[in-house]
């Protein structure tokens, strides 16, 4: 369904070889491997779920699993790592152990591992010639301490050929989000995925989807693998793309973030033509009369002051003084920022997930909202992150029992998640059982409010919505794409 081809000015890319649809399954991939965050405890080594009680393994007692299922699938990897690990005394850094891994299966399977495979690994870009000094300093340090923790009786490579791997798991390597594809918990390599140049208004978007991890047997388990989507229709010989950065940045900070982190210049149409910048950075027009550049720039400044200050309150989880610098500085930039501001829709997002988690549910569902509106005037109709927004807005509207705009949402998340994710995604599955949960009940509400009213009491202590446990935003999951050294 796709070719590879010479991308004028991007090198090598995928185009299409046949017309496709907003929703198509372009292709899916497993990945060559992948592994569990530091310092991550409660993920299955195997399946990548979040789970409380985890079994670990009784030999390095490093890894983590579900079950005897999940440790049985997840053997044939873990394997020599495991007494690697036992040997070297401890586990080393989430990239030494990837690099690792991926250097097994190359011995045992060579560099193609699948018939699908496009691309070896040797042919993967690794970006060494330009690192700064620092970053190949630090290289060297996971290098050291790669060949320390290697063990003498697997094949010896090259020094090069090590920091060739090191290289493309820099550049390539792609976050790997928990089952329900909430939060970032892991690390992969997708070959063919790394062929998908990017755009920051893609025609494609990529999503991990565990499938069915549940099944006693192992050969009922999907593959870990991810799915490359298409938001929209796509022509035969159109070039694939997906955006490696979050569209709500400016053109300016997107193209520093693809050049920092990615090594190239990007000259898609919205960076070019610096679309939707001055919609991220606007003032308000209140009856055709807008503030001055000079009013629009303090308080843009003095927002960028206060993301500072509440990035320390929610590292400290001291949510209360998080709320009370959010809501001081919306109120005083509220009257001057446009509700597409960038700054002023992140502390929308911020307080949304905030009163959400301390439960004033009223104020979280009219953020929440604000939130929606702005993002529905920046994103791509079919962006995910628009997707999680309309889920997060649409199950505050419903646990502030506002049934009308919360069923709404809900509909709106679900036909964007039915593009960006699928019908078996156990999210969109979630989002299935609450649209029909709320289509019910908002026939109660119009038929008669009191029993309604009752109905959703007994609903909600019976089944509290579980979607999120703490502040953490839904949609950074979902914005950043691949994983970076810090």
């Amino acid at each position: 369904l796709t070719v590879l081809f010479d991308s004028p000015g991007k090198g090598r890319g995928l185009k299409a070889s046949k017309e496709f649809w907003a929703g198509d399954v372009i292709f899916t991939e497993p990945s060559v491997s992948a592994v569990v965050f530091d310092g991550y405890k409660r993920i299955c080594h195997s399946c990548f779920r979040r789970q409380d009680k985890l079994q670990r393994c009784g030999q390095c007692k490093f890894a983590h699993y579900c079950d005897r299922t999940c440790q049985r699938a997840g053997w044939a990897e873990h394997k020599q790592e495991c007494s690697a690990i036992k040997a070297y005394g401890k586990a080393p850094n989430e990239n030494i152990r990837l690099v690792a891994r991926i250097m097994w299966r190359i011995d045992k399977e060579g560099s193609v591992m699948s018939d699908m495979q496009l691309v070896t690994l040797d042919e993967l870009e690794d970006h060494l010639n330009d690192m700064t000094e620092d970053e190949l300093k630090e290289f060297k340090v996971d290098i050291h301490n790669f060949l320390d923790y290697w063990p003498r009786n697997s094949k010896q490579h090259t020094v090069e050929y090590i920091f060739h791997i090191f290289g493309v798991i820099n550049c390539n390597g792609f976050s790997v989000s928990d089952q329900r594809g909430l939060q970032a918990v892991g690390v992969g390599l997708f070959p063919n995925l790394c062929l998908v140049n990017h755009d920051c208004w893609p025609n494609c978007t990529v999503i991990l989807n565990h499938g069915n991890q549940s099944a006693v047997n192992t050969i009922f388990h999907s593959q870990r693998r991810i799915e490359l989507r298409s938001l929209g229709k796509i022509e035969a010989g159109e070039e694939l793309t997906v955006s490696y950065v979050d569209y709500l940045n400016l053109s300016e900070e997107r193209q520093r973030l693809l050049k920092t982190q990615y090594f190239f210049d990007c000259t898609c149409e919205h960076c070019k033509g610096r679309i939707k910048d001055d919609l991220k950075m606007a003032g308000r027009e209140v009856d055709g009369v807008k503030p001055s550049e000079d009013q629009v720039k303090e308080a843009t400044d003095f927002c960028f002051e206060m993301l500072e200050k509440m990035e320390n309150a929610r590292i400290s989880g001291n949510y209360h003084e998080l709320v009370k610098i959010c809501q001081n500085t919306v109120d005083k930039t509220e009257p001057i920022l446009a509700d597409t501001h960038i700054y002023l829709l992140r502390m929308y997002s911020t307080l949304s997930e905030v009163q959400a988690y301390l439960q004033h549910f009223e104020d979280a569902a009219e953020y929440a909202r604000k939130m929606v509106d702005g993002y529905m005037k920046l994103y791509h109709p079919n962006n995910a992150a628009l997707g999680m927004a309309a889920m997060r807005a649409g199950v505050t509207h419903w646990q502030a029992g506002l049934i009308e705009v919360g069923h709404g949402m809900i509909c709106k998340a679900y036909a964007i998640l039915m593009v960006t994710h699928g019908a078996t995604h156990p999210i969109t599955k979630d989002l299935e059982a609450m649209r029909i949960q709320t289509e019910m009940e908002l026939r109660m509400f119009k038929q008669n409010e009191y029993v309604y009213h009752s109905m959703r009491e007994a609903a909600l202590k019976n089944k509290p919505m579980t979607m999120m446990h703490e502040p953490k935003s839904v949609e950074e999951g979902i914005k950043n794409l691949f994983h970076r050294r810090k």
